[in-house]
């Protein structure tokens, strides 16, 4: 090396930066005329795993769940006999076992942080950004029961029993006896707790008919609430050491403040997610962004104040889903989509394998009393549970849950790692017996999720429990679902009994008039579902036709800058393709149009003849006030038809009135030059058949029937020949009661709605 200073590189330690260090050589000629060098040669290649410890351990755990989820599906029949979870947790035993075995130490890879703040909130916002709102909200009521009532009756009953155990006189009854109630309590809070995790890893594999698994899987989103608010109570209690009045009903309030509030901020955010989706026409590639930052700042935010952080990622997810994709590009859409579920499996495969490794890091203290009997006290009150709930639900239910449905319910409440990162939260110098709960929670989780979750599809296809069916969704289905909808929401109406079905129609009417305005950019905010849904399938059909090679190939290197919901084909100057349907012609056409329009209007023409003393009015109908309009001006009438025919008038004051059939209006009233100087009533009948012919009697016989057939009913005020015997008063009388019975019903007025309801 030359004379002059020589720059090295040294190693940095695992908290410092790697600095650049200048070292000066002093440099002596020798007699030879040799330099001697003292300074360190520069490294060319150097060894510094420390730096990238962290990042790089976690990529290979992830690369590890990769091909383990991989290999998983590679292997044939394999899934047929072993869930994808319980293979998992075996390699994460194979793992630990390794590592363990090197002499190395097993890291403590299931952190309660990293489970709740890294692997848990993915699998949550799939879960509910995905969630079949429709079978959820049918079924709220059960799933409410399930997830509150069952697991207090499950977390009450595990552990006042457990507690009676652990004060039994036993071999162990030293170890035992130390455990008090409060601490029993806890841990039962803690194992009755259905995992959505586990539930999720189980169910999508053996394909349960929708309604089973919408139970399952919303009793263990929602029960998350009952999970926080017993845990952080017992907590508590156990280090205060008493409990009064006052903090139990505080402890029942705080668990639908931690319900509600965690659902208030995940609406919150799910509301501003699809209002920020209104501004990103042309800023489509950070669209997904928004999504998955807004769920996760609902979830930590939940999580500062001890609220529900599932139910505030559910919350979130539900609302902003049907306003963000009415908004964002297809691209987006397809991003959101995959990375979820990408991001999803993944957290779900690291958490089994962790599972795993916790499992042989231990430590553990091994009690055979205490664990056998959580593990039967965990099936007998999940059964009780089940069985007596669903006794009561089904005296409210349309569709009743059978004994293979309750059966299937109590056999998937299955146990995961929820239960065993709250376990590893509890601080042992206030829970010296944690690591008994550790081992017995472990040992719940291996049995419920090896010996029910591998023997459940067996039960299942044993017991013939209908499957889900994968139908893909119609226009057809649509639209009988809307009419449906709509039908009973006014048969709701007219009992008078105001169900789901009125309060959705309200909500639906709401979101219509005013959330759409604000959240939906452009003219998408005013489509129709029906057009919307219409969009979204012409839309999948397109890509799928693509793909399959049957059409037009679309071009990729345009950007996605059309909503997914309102794709408008653009104006293009090549000339367009042969259609799959032959075009219809002019003439076609035309006699397809004429045929609905007369058949369409031809219910319109028919016009029930009805009493319009027999009429009875609705008070709460719209136009109450201008049906005692019209009725106050047909009094009038007839109160001046009244004195006109009992009072003559000179004729151009009393017109004759005609009732004429027109194509157009089939009320219409014309007036007809009067004849011979005597008022008549003309009635031109539209035909003898019509449900509108009347047919009236001449009261005084002065007309002959050819003229009535010809001219109409001509009535006219008795004449007394001069020769004729004078008749008696009652004669009188009876006429002009007969005369006034005639004249006192003129008919529908003109002014009336041609589309007005008539009743039969």
């Amino acid at each position: 090396f030359s004379a002059g200073s020589v720059f090295t590189v040294a190693v940095a330690s695992s908290d410092q930066h790697s600095p650049i260090t200048a070292h000066s050589g002093s440099h002596k000629a020798t007699d030879h005329g040799s330099h001697n060098n003292t300074g360190k040669a520069f490294p060319v290649l150097d060894l510094n795993y420390e730096n990238v410890r962290v990042p790089f351990e976690i990529s290979l755990w992830v690369l590890l769940a990769s091909l383990m989820k991989l290999g998983f599906h590679l292997v044939p029949h394999l899934s047929n006999i072993v869930p994808e979870s319980c293979l998992l947790i075996v390699v994460g035993l194979l793992v630990g076992g390794i590592i363990r075995g090197t002499g190395e130490t097993v890291p403590p890879v299931l952190d309660s942080k990293l489970f709740f703040y890294i692997l848990l909130p993915p699998i949550i916002l799939d879960a509910g950004y995905f969630l079949p709102i429709r079978p959820f909200m049918e079924n709220l009521g059960t799933i409410l029961i399930f997830a509150v009532v069952g697991t207090l009756w499950n977390a009450f009953f595990v552990g006042g029993l457990l507690y009676g155990v652990c004060q039994i006189g036993t071999e162990s009854s030293s170890i035992l006896s130390r455990i008090g109630l409060l601490q029993c309590l806890l841990f039962g809070s803690i194992i009755s707790a259905v995992d959505p995790v586990a539930v999720l890893a189980v169910f999508e594999e053996i394909h349960i008919n929708e309604l089973l698994h919408i139970l399952v899987f919303g009793e263990s989103l929602l029960n998350d609430a009952v999970t926080v608010v017993l845990y952080h109570l017992f907590e508590e209690f156990s280090g205060i050491g008493s409990v009064t009045l006052l903090k139990g009903f505080l402890g029942v309030i705080s668990f639908f403040v931690v319900a509600l509030g965690g659902v208030l901020v995940g609406v919150l955010y799910g509301i501003l997610a699809a209002f920020t989706s209104r501004f990103t026409s042309h800023t489509r590639v950070i669209e997904p962004l928004f999504v998955f930052l807004y769920s996760y700042m609902a979830y930590l935010s939940a999580e500062i104040f001890h609220l529900s952080g599932i139910m505030a990622l559910i919350a979130c997810g539900a609302v902003m889903r049907p306003y963000v994709e009415a908004n964002i590009s297809h691209k987006s859409h397809t991003t959101i989509k995959y990375f979820l579920k990408m991001w999803s499996s993944v957290s779900e495969t690291l958490i089994f394998i962790f599972l795993g490794v916790a499992t042989v890091a231990g430590p553990h203290d091994w009690n055979w009393t205490f664990v056998t009997v959580t593990v039967i006290l965990c099936l007998v009150a999940r059964v009780i549970g089940v069985v007596g709930l669903t006794f009561i639900i089904n005296k409210f239910r349309i569709v009743k849950l059978t004994t293979k449905d309750q059966f299937i319910i109590a056999y998937g409440g299955l146990r995961g790692a929820i239960a065993f990162s709250l376990g590893f939260l509890l601080n042992k110098e206030h829970f010296p017996e944690r690591e008994i709960f550790l081992t017995a929670i472990i040992t719940v989780i291996f049995f419920t999720v090896f010996v029910q979750g591998m023997t459940i599809k067996p039960l299942v296809e044993l017991l013939a429990v209908k499957k889900k069916q994968e139908a893909k969704r119609s226009i057809n289905e649509e639209i009988h679902t809307q009419f449906l909808d709509h039908l009973l929401t006014g048969i709701e109406d007219i009992c008078g009994h105001y169900g789901h079905h009125h309060w959705k129609d309200k909500l639906n009417r709401f979101n219509k008039k005013y959330v759409k305005k604000c959240l939906i950019a452009g003219e998408r905010s005013k489509e129709p579902q029906l057009i919307a849904f219409y969009h979204k399938m012409e839309m999948k059909q397109a890509i799928q036709l693509v793909e399959s090679g049957g059409g037009i190939k679309m071009p990729s290197a345009v950007p996605s800058t059309v909503s997914m919901q309102n794709i408008q084909p653009r104006p293009s100057t090549k000339p367009a393709p042969e259609r799959a349907i032959p075009q219809l012609s002019k003439n076609k056409e035309e006699e397809i149009r004429k045929i609905l329009r007369t058949n369409l209007q031809r219910t319109r023409q028919r016009l029930r003849s009805y009493n319009r003393h027999t009429l009875v009015a609705d008070p709460y109908e719209d136009g109450l006030s201008d049906l005692f309009l019209k009725k106050q001006k047909m009094f009038q009438i007839e109160k001046k038809m009244n004195t006109y025919l009992t009072v003559p008038a000179p004729p151009p004051d009393s017109p004759t009135m005609c009732r004429a059939r027109l194509a157009s209006d089939p009320q219409a009233y014309s007036i007809k030059p009067a004849s011979n100087k005597v008022p008549m009533i003309q009635v031109d009948l539209a035909s003898p058949q019509s449900p509108d012919s009347v047919n009236l009697l001449d009261e005084f016989g002065q007309a002959n029937q050819q003229e009535e057939e010809e001219q109409g009913l001509m009535m006219k005020p008795p004449s007394r020949p001069r020769e004729a015997k004078k008749p008696s008063e009652e004669d009188e009388a009876k006429d002009q009661q007969r005369l006034m019975r005639c004249l006192s019903d003129p008919g529908p007025s003109a002014d009336e709605d041609e589309d007005g309801a008539f009743l039969p």
